[in-house]
């Protein structure tokens, strides 16, 4: 019964410590990458690269649609046209906050 009872408190005390220093490094990276998300610099070069990629996406769906022609269901179709014009009125904001795009 003693071994019993030593283990479960050092059963406790292990998850109690280990909780809180879990935590305490849960926190630090968290602050590590709130940090990284705001520099300038990370900002620019994630939104050139977001913008990047909507030239290729538009790129790829005029090759795509100009092969496949009539066969893409409307549904599809107009979806793609809504987030196109969505992007392009410059009023939806991106992730970042921003509407400069």
């Amino acid at each position: 019964m003693r071994y019993k009872l030593t283990f479960v408190v050092g059963l406790a005390l292990g998850y109690v410590l280990g909780t809180r220093a879990g935590r305490e490094r849960y926190e630090q990276l968290k602050k590590s990458a709130r940090q990284v998300a705001q520099n300038p610099a990370v900002r620019n070069t994630a939104e050139s690269a977001a913008q990047q990629g909507r030239e290729f996406a538009g790129k790829a769906y005029h090759v795509v649609s100009d092969k496949v022609g009539d066969r893409v269901p409307d549904s599809v179709a107009q979806r793609v046209r809504s987030l196109r014009e969505r992007n392009t009125n410059g009023a939806a904001e991106d992730d970042w906050g921003t509407s400069d795009t």
